[in-house]
């Protein structure tokens, strides 16, 4: 088939390099988001799918909106047989959906219908979720409604970060999405309705989302850290300023502590949450290098009954 495929940051370059690979299909363009500023210099920046689709000589399309006339135009010159999406970051309009006659084909990166929305990884692992995965789906104007081409699934191991989790299902789902190229185009594969029970909503995890609770058990607190690690970060505050939690364990013999009570020995930092403690193993002042739990509370001299989070 002829594609055009759309995405904008790293975790959809797998997918793109995988349908270069396949030599089955042509990538005849890429659609992604406008460049943007980045870095203390603010300058301009190509997304990492532009980036990588000017390496390997494929035609870049920015719109500042899929709306846009001049992208709609340029995409029914093109005329692809269907469109793969990975993380692309803006709205398909009805009139850009119905120009690949088969249509956009979303890879997210949840069991559909579970984690509909914008951050299902950070979603499936602060719920506690022990399983999650990748699913191909039919883009339709509702929130990853579409029904379903196919899945993988994955384990949500004990200190999975969502950057690590998030790594491992871009590469799982890039094969996912390449395999579902070749059943539409072989007419092998149909996509099947979502199921009318389980739907779960996963919307964008802001900052103050990753205010951390210090009253809520161990456990939550220590999916918050993971969940919410690399971005945007949880964090609580210490003397007035925040501070963000990078790495955090659970220990539950550590029950003498009251929540967001320190303690703060030679090499390990404690703190107490709504049940038991949980090691601080990883942190980052404001305006600060992250650093060892450790060597941060020796640079602050953490006193007696001192507390995270006021």
């Amino acid at each position: 088939m002829k594609l055009v495929f759309a995405g904008t940051p790293e975790v959809a370059v797998p997918a793109l390099d995988a349908l270069l690979a396949s030599g089955r299909h042509e990538v005849a363009a890429v659609v992604t988001r406008p460049d943007a500023p980045a870095g203390r210099g603010r300058r301009l920046v190509a997304s990492p799918v532009a980036e990588r689709a000017e390496e390997a000589g494929i035609e870049v399309l920015k719109p500042a909106k899929p709306k846009d006339p001049e992208f709609l135009e340029r995409l029914r010159e093109i005329g692809p047989d269907c469109c793969p999406v990975v993380a692309y970051g803006a709205l398909l309009p009805r009139v850009a959906l119905d120009v690949p006659v088969h249509g956009w084909v979303n890879l997210h990166f949840s069991l559909l219908p579970a984690w509909r929305g914008a951050a299902p990884v950070q979603h499936a692992i602060m719920a506690g979720d022990e399983i999650t995965g990748a699913s191909t789906f039919l883009i339709e104007e509702g929130l990853d409604s579409g029904p379903v081409y196919g899945t993988v699934t994955e384990e949500i191991r004990p200190t999975d970060t969502s950057g690590d989790l998030l790594t491992r299902l871009a590469f799982a789902g890039a094969g996912l999405l390449a395999a579902t190229m070749d059943g539409i185009e072989d007419g092998t594969l149909k996509a099947v309705p979502q199921p009318a029970d389980g739907i779960s909503l996963a919307p964008k995890v802001n900052v103050e989302d990753a205010h951390l609770d210090w009253t809520a058990p161990a456990l939550r607190v220590d999916r918050m850290v993971r969940g919410c690690t690399p971005a945007p970060g949880a964090w609580t505050t210490f003397r007035g300023e925040r501070l963000k939690l990078i790495q955090a364990a659970p220990v539950p013999d550590r029950t003498d502590l009251a929540p967001g009570q320190i303690a703060a020995g030679k090499n390990n930092v404690y703190v107490g949450t709504g049940s038991y403690g949980v090691e601080l193993l990883w942190v980052q002042a404001q305006g600060k290098k992250p650093m060892r739990a450790a060597d941060w509370a020796r640079g602050v001299r953490i006193g007696e009954g001192e507390r995270l989070g006021g």
